[in-house]
């Protein structure tokens, strides 16, 4: 009788383990015994800001604070690469330059990366491409390109333009700006308006963990709940991560995966539940913003949205002609408004229904293209709309399901970035 018991449970165990094997060769086309997938890190807690020393900006809303290390994982790393010892520089952004920046040669570029995170990992991760695609154009052969970082995570429009008025009114120069954004003045313009405030505010999403500090009384019940809720569960999927990452039984990934997935959703349904949670009335805060004006219509405004922020990237361009430089600026290409086909590894790291952004892209990006076409267009704002760049790229080019970018995305924007700006009326043509 026990004989039979353990032929059972190996028998069971055998079939579990063929089954397993079979569901992550159809998943990801390999061998669960040779290959790994890779599995990209949950997304910040609003605490977690705090741990990575962002501050107050007088000017900017938030920034880091100097010298705040940043890390660039493996996976965005070229293969090989070494890990570089980045910091923040004497102004809070991600730049081994201290700013303004002044020019050492006459063959020098200056080229401004403005935008939020993902303008933040394209600084480090795409604009080594960029450099690489301009320097191969004859204008750019014997140049010096040397690429300035103003993204931060979480800037939204007007940030980018005060940010660019700020350094141009202290001496930065500038030859050529990139601005990549869209996503976040859709996004968080949309947790702004749930929660009472003027869309064009700072994120409420990364000024409200800052203004706790400042303002203890901020943190509801309800909040402190919540953000208890999303610590844990952070925690949760970390320690489930490190379970996967070290386990070499085909079976036990497959339920592990299920449930890293599951508590997954919970999380990011969490952090949506955060974002709109209210805290205590405005008036008891420290740091003011503006709310949103009563007499408006009830809904997210994205006609609004869209039209302040087609107004912002006209001042961009403005000031930057004034001192003949060149602007270019790029809607991002974001998974919610997509014609791409997405394999299911791929959709697995990418989708969620759960997404407190999901329903905003879907609606704002729209109303973006509009504005950009009735307010950018006319004026001959070099605007380029990237929603496209990765429709036909086999590989996967989303890390999360937010909005950003694996390696390869990074290097398809950087191409088609260097392809527009080529296109640009410039010193180059």
């Amino acid at each position: 009788m026990g004989a039979r018991i353990i032929t059972s449970v190996i028998a069971f165990a055998l079939c579990a383990e063929l089954i397993a094997l079979a569901a992550y060769y159809v998943d990801t086309g390999a061998l669960f015994y040779t290959h790994r997938k890779t599995y990209a890190d949950p997304l910040p807690t609003p605490g977690d800001r705090l741990v990575v020393r962002e501050a107050v900006h007088p000017y900017f809303g938030f920034t880091h604070a100097p010298g705040t290390p940043f890390e660039i994982p493996e996976s965005l790393r070229a293969p090989g690469a070494a890990p570089a010892a980045l910091t923040t520089n004497n102004f809070g952004f991600v730049s081994p330059h201290a700013y303004p920046f002044r020019k050492t040669g006459s063959n020098q570029v200056v080229v401004g990366l403005f935008g939020g995170s993902v303008g933040v990992w394209f600084c480090q991760v795409g604009a080594p491409r960029l450099v690489d695609r301009l320097t191969q154009q004859a204008y750019f052969r014997d140049k010096e390109i040397v690429p300035l970082c103003f993204s931060h995570e979480g800037y939204k429009q007007p940030q980018q333009a005060l940010v660019l008025a700020y350094f141009l009114s202290i001496g930065q120069a500038f030859d050529l700006v990139v601005n990549i954004d869209g996503f976040n003045d859709v996004a968080l313009a949309a947790l702004n308006t749930g929660r009472g405030l003027e869309s064009s505010m700072p994120s409420v999403q990364h000024m409200d963990p800052l203004v706790a500090i400042i303002n203890q009384s901020a943190l509801t019940p309800e909040k402190l709940a919540s953000l208890a809720a999303i610590v844990n569960g952070r925690q949760r999927l970390t320690e489930r991560l490190d379970r996967i990452r070290s386990n070499r039984i085909a079976a036990v990934n497959l339920v592990l995966e299920r449930l890293y997935q599951r508590e997954l959703d919970r999380y990011v349904r969490e952090l949506g539940r955060f974002s709109n949670l209210p805290s205590n009335p405005p008036e008891n805060a420290l740091v003011q913003v503006a709310p949103a004006d009563t007499g408006a219509s009830h809904g997210v405004p994205f006609s609004t949205i869209a039209a302040n922020w087609t107004a912002a990237s006209l001042l961009m361009r403005d000031m930057l002609a004034a001192r003949g430089a060149a602007y270019v600026h790029f809607l991002q290409p974001n998974q919610y408004d997509t014609q791409r086909r997405f394999s299911d590894a791929e959709a697995a790291v990418a989708l969620s229904e759960a997404s407190p952004y999901k329903n905003s892209v879907e609606q704002g990006y729209p109303a973006m293209r509009d504005a950009a076409r009735s307010q950018l267009a006319p004026r001959q704002v070099a605007f380029f709309d990237a929603t496209h760049v990765f429709d036909a790229e086999p590989a996967p080019v989303y890390m999360d399901n937010c909005c950003h970018y694996t390696l390869v995305g990074n290097h398809r924007l950087a191409d088609f970035v260097a392809a527009s700006i080529l296109r640009t009326p410039g010193p180059w043509r």
